[in-house]
């Protein structure tokens, strides 16, 4: 489950773990398996390809069970901050939490959502400057 803030608090800034890896198949399954092994839940991802190699970002529910178990795996990985927040799910909330940003000039250089349907959406964006987001988005 994403991390959420309570009514009023702040939004939750969280840390992904990026691994560049090669583009093949059982990749995933192999990072996703080292982590269940280790007892680490992902709570979030974004995997994306380009010219044969995958760009994963994690979001877990153990960062330290998790890099301690990619460190003995070897695979390598960076950590990147970002925030989540929660949208209300319609037609222009993504568009309306973008542009704040974008006026803030922070680059947003990646985001994801999910939905059940109805209600709120989470969301998390990882920026060029986070306090300026945050600052933007009305934390």
């Amino acid at each position: 489950m994403l991390p959420q803030a309570e009514e009023g608090a702040d939004m939750p800034k969280v840390t992904h773990l990026v691994l560049n890896l090669q583009s093949k198949p059982g990749v995933l399954a192999n990072v996703a398996g080292i982590l269940g092994k280790a007892g680490v839940n992902i709570d979030g991802i974004c995997a994306v390809e380009t010219a044969g190699r995958g760009k994963i970002r994690l979001l877990v529910s153990d960062a330290a069970k998790a890099e301690a178990a990619l460190k003995t795996a070897k695979i390598r990985f960076g950590r990147e901050e970002g925030i989540c927040i929660s949208l209300e799910n319609r037609p222009g909330a993504l568009a309306e939490a973008a542009e704040k940003v974008a006026k803030a000039k922070v680059n947003i250089k990646c985001v994801y959502a999910t939905t059940t349907g109805a209600g709120q959406a989470a969301m998390v964006m990882t920026v060029s400057n986070l306090p300026k987001a945050v600052a933007a988005l009305g934390a």
